[in-house]
């Protein structure tokens, strides 16, 4: 069995039986298929404003006849594509692991015979042959058979459920002991399976990235175009030769071309970055959103949790000693099964070097889902036989003679959200309660640590957990989780206050919906979870982080993979993604004051000299020597912020505009120096403002960059050697006459001599402009 595409949709990443059962669900032409992501991605890049600008500046060029600059800025156009596309595809193809091609097939019986079918064609109300190692194809109920199922595909639990005739499985669940015949009651999506792959697949969020971009565009593209309708009623005498060429230098000079790609660049480092320290990105969006982050809902169960039960102690009830209980504790268990509270008495048992002699037994009932108990019989030294029952505290209490104090205690350990276990001993159709063992499902040794760091980093936690209420609240204490159970049986935005602080007792739709009330309450929401009933939640939130133990089928839902054993990738994700805002608000703060200012002094020069300051071809130049060449403050060094980040767009706006102004100020003062001084042609005129545009913009990075003044960081190295490069290419450009007129060596100082004195006005008036408007 082949999908259309199997790079793409739930199947990437995902192991043989979870992948092939997905396909049985949606079958081998619907597999959740979704368009390439490279169309994709060409698709958004060229339907949004940015190069939708573009897209008329191209067309314009190519209806003037300058073949060169269309070319170049369509090669800018595909640039910003192909970069989004590229760095995506890279993190799917680490993750992806198996493209799968298989299908399931079962035992069932048709026809008065037994045949061998793909599970796709099942229908409720078939017979199938169940056996150990296969997945069970569809919601079925046992006719008759037992087995013991590993249903973390479903649930994100590690201990497997005992079902026998009567009882329900579920499509997914995975066989480890036992055979059966069943019948099948509901298949594809119609199973529970099938219900939660489906919400994963509505699964959307829109990304506060991509809302933030379109914003800046919008705005700049309606400041620009006053600005130009300005100039041009200022000028209505000019001819439309005149108006098509410095239409199309003002739409290049409106158009931020690398804001996209310097998004997708500087979470593309981070990503780098993150993954030498054991955390895998799938998408890249995830990581911008962690810096918005303000509520992290966590699973339970083998997030907050090891997984795993452990003895953690043992209640000896009369006179028999503690190391005995736990010996016929032991001799009640099934030596190698897979069955969790046998496995942790046998840990126990071997840590404490208690060896029980298990060849003297004379008859092992395992556990039965009927009595909730398991039974060992072998005889004593002195001769008389002697049974050992282990099991659920009512199924022994029932069989067992039994002291109010074993009840108190048993109670006790179960009110705190502990795990409850009666041993007896009988003899002679006598039997009593020896002793009781206590199990839980410990935390990790760093989810006390994650819980407190998130809360010095501003961001909430809350538990959400299928687990009764009373466990959940054990642990949620154990690891530093405030706040009180949510009474209410459905999710519901209005009654989400801050005073809960744990979800209980939730089905993976409520895991789903309670993210989607979150962000409804305008929350940046994250979620971190381990199994399949986890993925909805996964993918619906900004930030979907799967642990490394986690099923196939949440780590494909996820967005952030940890792939290495704890819980501090989280905290690594959210430092670095304030990080890369910081860098990203300071680059999308430099286009708005660059964009700005050059339409002003473009009309500005249009006004002075009565012609265009500035050709089409050098304000292409502009582009790429400003615009993508500063890409390099994607990478530069910067200190991430103590709270959850806010797109400020209209914060933004006016701080750029504002600031504009200053550089408006000192490029307007060069040029008339330019004029009035030195005489300049107008050839010569328009080498001065791209010099004035090139090295005024350097001045702007280097003075916004840092919140503070801009001597408080060092730069990265890679913005000074993009620096140098812009400064160098302007310079030999203009001096030596490439593509414009030369300008002499006093010019040039006097254009640097004035940015210089502007980086220092500038650095002490934003101080004030980030104070008064939120820029932090």
């Amino acid at each position: 069995m082949q999908t259309d595409n199997p790079q793409n949709g739930l199947l990437e990443g995902l192991s043989t039986t979870e992948a092939a059962h997905l396909l049985e669900i949606y079958g081998p032409n619907r597999a959740d298929y979704i368009a390439p992501p490279i169309l994709t991605r060409i698709f958004f890049e060229f339907w949004s404003p940015v190069p939708w600008m573009l897209e008329i500046a191209v067309i314009l060029e190519f209806f003037l006849g300058r073949y060169l600059e269309g070319f170049i800025i369509l090669v800018l156009l595909l640039f910003n594509a192909f970069l989004g596309f590229f760095e995506e595809s890279q993190s799917q193809r680490t993750l992806s692991s198996l493209q799968s091609k298989i299908a399931i097939n079962v035992s069932v019986f048709r026809d008065h015979a037994w045949h061998i079918e793909s599970a796709s064609i099942l229908v409720p109300g078939d017979i199938v042959r169940i056996t150990i190692g296969s997945l069970v194809p569809a919601d079925v109920v046992l006719l008759e058979g037992q087995l013991l199922l590993d249903v973390s595909l479903l649930t994100g639990e590690t201990v497997p459920e005992e079902v026998g005739a009567g009882g329900n499985s579920y499509s997914g669940s995975l066989v480890r002991r036992g055979e059966a015949l069943a019948k099948v009651v509901k298949t594809g999506l119609h199973t529970r399976f099938g219900k939660t792959i489906q919400l994963v697949r509505t699964a959307y969020v829109e990304s506060s990235e991509q809302k933030a971009i379109l914003q800046l565009v919008r705005n700049l593209t309606l400041v620009n175009g006053a600005i130009f309708f300005f100039v041009m009623i200022s000028n209505y005498s000019m001819s439309s030769h005149q108006v098509l060429p410095l239409l199309l230098t003002i739409l290049l000079a409106s158009i931020p071309v690398a804001l996209p790609a310097t998004f997708t660049l500087a979470a593309s480092f981070g990503a780098r970055l993150l993954a030498e320290k054991g955390v895998l990105l799938t998408r890249l969006s995830s990581l911008e959103e962690a810096a918005t982050l303000d509520i992290l809902c966590a699973d339970k169960t083998g997030t907050l949790t090891k997984n795993e039960l452990k003895l953690i102690s043992v209640i000896p009830l009369g006179k028999i000693p503690e190391c005995e209980v736990l010996k016929m504790a032991a001799m009640a268990s099934n030596d190698g099964g897979q069955d969790p509270i046998d496995l942790a008495i046998s840990r126990e048992a071997a840590r404490l070097n208690i060896n029980p002699d298990r060849s003297v037994l004379s008859q092992f009932i395992p556990f039965d889902p009927q009595t909730k108990t398991s039974r060992a019989t072998y005889p004593e030294k002195s001769g008389v036989s002697v049974t050992i029952e282990k099991g659920a505290v009512p199924a022994i209490l029932k069989t067992s003679t039994f002291s109010a104090d074993a009840v108190m205690k048993a109670e006790k350990w179960q009110s705190e959200g502990f795990r409850v276990i009666a041993v007896s001993r009988g003899e002679a159709g006598v039997s009593s309660i020896v002793g009781l063992i206590v199990l839980t499902d410990p935390p990790r040794e760093d989810s006390a640590k994650l819980i407190g760091d998130l809360q010095t980093l501003g961001i909430r936690t809350v538990m959400v957990t299928g687990d009764a209420p009373k466990t959940a609240l054990h642990l949620a204490k154990a690891v530093g989780i405030s706040g009180e159970l949510y009474p209410f049986e459905s999710i519901s935005e209005k009654d989400l206050t801050e005073s809960y602080g744990v979800y209980a007792g939730v089905l993976p739709e409520d895991k789903f919906h309670l993210v989607k009330a979150f962000q409804k309450a305008r929350h940046v929401v994250g979620m971190c979870g381990d199994g399949a009933n986890d993925a909805p939640a996964l993918r619906q939130s900004q930030m979907g982080i799967s642990v490394m133990t986690a099923t196939d089928v949440a780590k494909s839902a996820a967005g952030i993979v940890l792939t290495r054993p704890g819980l501090e990738g989280i905290i690594e994700t959210v430092k670095e993604g304030r990080k890369i805002f910081q860098r990203i608000q300071t680059y999308a703060l430099n286009s708005i004051i660059k964009k700005v200012v050059t339409v002003l002094f473009l009309g500005i020069g249009l006004l002075v000299t009565h012609h265009a300051i500035l050709t089409p071809l050098l304000m292409v130049l502009v582009l790429v020597i400003g615009d993508f060449l500063t890409m390099s403050l994607s990478t530069d060094n910067v200190k991430g912020s103590l709270y959850p980040n806010v797109w400020n767009v209209q914060g933004l706006m006016i701080a750029g505009i504002l600031l504009s102004f200053l550089f408006l100020i000192f490029a307007t003062s060069i040029l008339l120096l330019g004029i009035d001084v030195f005489n300049l042609a107008p050839g010569g005129i328009h080498s001065l403002a791209f010099l004035i545009l090139v090295v005024g913009n350097q001045a702007t990075i280097y003075a916004i960059r840092e919140r503070g003044h801009f001597w408080k960081s060092p730069p990265g190295r890679w913005l000074l050697l993009s620096s140098f490069l812009d400064i160098l290419i302007a310079v030999l450009l203009s001096h030596f006459g490439i593509l414009m007129e030369p300008l002499s060596n006093r010019i040039l100082f006097a254009v640097f001599l004035g940015s210089l004195g502007y980086l220092i006005v500038l650095d002490s008036l934003k101080i004030l402009i980030f104070k008064r408007f939120s820029i932090g």
